[in-house]
């Protein structure tokens, strides 16, 4: 009777570990799976301001509808203790629904090591996140530049015509377009074997 209720008892240990460890390694999946899901749900309704993207602009709505006009705002930050002057080039520019819009930033490195930045997005208000496309950016990649180095970096983008469709959005007049610069860590020597062979074209400081 003992050897039955002990081997009994190791049958229920054995499912309750096997149970255990399944639940583990789905807890760590899902942990995995919810940041790309987060983004992804970000993109689709333009949560937090997340832009979208797009292959290009659609182009002009005729009629009256399509003349009304968006004035984009650009905003520019760098974070704490990120060496990098960063600006706007313009401060504002005006486009009507479906047009293609192009900006430009301006980046300047000024301290005397080559560095790797990030740029991290978001529009404003919150709710035209879903409505602002990019066509191109420089935010959608990571950018170098090495000492004393500027570079002008552009942004293609437009405001989806379904925006002349959502009633929450019928008084919205204007968009403000906000960067933020963040230095990639880790990357300090191999940038700087790639300083030595380009630091001599690095440009003139911005003022």
């Amino acid at each position: 009777m003992a050897t039955l209720l002990n081997s009994s008892l190791r049958r229920r240990n054995g499912v309750v570990g096997v149970a255990t460890a399944g639940l583990a390694v789905a807890m760590l999946g899902a942990a995995f799976a919810a940041v790309p899901l987060y983004k992804l749900f970000c993109q689709v309704t333009g949560y937090g301001g997340t832009t979208q993207v797009a292959a290009a602009a659609p182009g002009l709505v005729p009629g009256v509808e399509g003349s009304r006009p968006f004035t984009i705002v650009f905003d520019a930050n760098v974070a704490k203790q990120f060496p990098w002057e960063f600006r706007p080039e313009q401060r504002q520019v005006t486009v009507r629904a479906g047009e293609e819009g192009l900006a430009f930033y301006i980046a300047h490195n000024p301290i005397d090591r080559p560095i790797k930045g990030q740029a991290a997005f978001n529009v404003t208000p919150l709710q035209a996140g879903k409505y602002f496309s990019k066509v191109q950016c420089f935010c959608f990649d990571e950018q170098v530049l090495l000492p004393g180095q500027t570079e002008h970096m552009g942004v293609a983008f437009f405001v989806d015509p379904a925006i002349l469709k959502d009633r929450n959005m019928a008084d919205l007049k204007i968009i403000t377009l906000s960067y933020t610069f963040y230095e990639v860590p880790g990357q300090q020597a191999g940038l700087a074997g790639a300083a030595t062979t380009a630091g001599a074209n690095a440009a003139a400081p911005v003022r």
